[in-house]
């Protein structure tokens, strides 16, 4: 199973922030769209960070409300992974786990194309493993097709 299968079934679509975008701003388009990262890009197309809920949480506990006025570029992650459409999703549920964050932005040809959370990858592999059991009782059973 590929990552392009996950965007296929959810679709393509990513909320970008901009960098001079005030983390109160962000907050608001975060609950907007019921979400809890945002790629940071200035044009749509380019990854320049992500930003997500816990890197707020992190830089208020750090530098308290004042961090509300200030831009997200002074609170987002600049080294982002990035994976392609073709990557494996058993090997990006990997990385996930191993670095710890729940949102990887998908890039094809230097262009954002999508990205997929923890939650996205949980769910296809849960619907991959239904498909399996169903499979495998109805050959059981006998009442395959």
């Amino acid at each position: 199973m590929r990552i392009s299968d996950i965007l296929r079934d959810k679709g393509d679509g990513v909320v970008t922030v901009t960098p001079d975008l005030t983390v109160q701003d962000l907050l608001a388009t975060l609950a907007e769209h019921r979400i809890g990262a945002a790629v940071v890009s200035a044009d749509g197309v380019n990854v320049e960070g992500i930003v997500s809920e816990r890197d707020i949480v992190r830089k208020l506990a750090e530098r308290g409300a004042a961090v509300l006025g200030e831009p997200v570029s002074a609170i987002h992650t600049a080294q982002v992974r990035t994976v392609a459409p073709d990557a494996d999703v058993a090997e990006v549920e990997q990385l996930m786990t191993e670095r710890r964050f729940r949102h990887v932005p998908v890039v094809a040809d230097g262009r954002l194309a999508g990205i997929v959370s923890i939650g996205d990858v949980v769910k296809k592999r849960i619907t991959e493993l239904e498909v399996q059991t169903s499979a495998l009782s109805d050959y059981i059973t006998g009442e395959r097709v």
